[in-house]
C-alpha cells in the first residue's frame, strides 16, 4: 500500500474527503495528522535516533518505578 500526504485547500477538502470515503477501507485508509500527531512524531522519532546511535540511557524496571513512585507522591503532597 502507498502512502500520500497532501496539503488541501480548506475550499475543496471536505470534496475530496467525500470522494475518499467512497472507496472501502481496504482501498483507502484516511489518517488525520493534527499538530499533536505530528509532535508525537518528531518526539519518537528521536528517541528512536538516541537508540540506533547508541546514545540512549536505560534504566531498569525497579527504578523506573520508585521514580513514578516519586513523582506521584511529589503531586500529591
Amino acid at each position: 500500500m502507498q502512502v500520500i500526504k497532501l496539503k488541501i485547500k480548506d475550499s475543496i477538502y471536505e470534496k475530496l474527503i467525500w470522494l475518499l470515503s467512497k472507496f472501502s477501507k481496504d482501498e483507502i485508509e484516511i489518517i488525520h495528522e493534527d499538530e499533536n500527531f505530528i509532535s508525537h512524531k518528531k518526539y519518537l522519532q528521536s528517541e528512536l535516533d538516541e537508540i540506533l546511535k547508541g546514545e540512549a540511557k536505560f534504566i531498569d524496571v525497579d527504578d523506573a518505578e520508585k521514580q513514578i513512585d516519586d513523582m506521584i507522591k511529589k503531586n500529591h503532597i
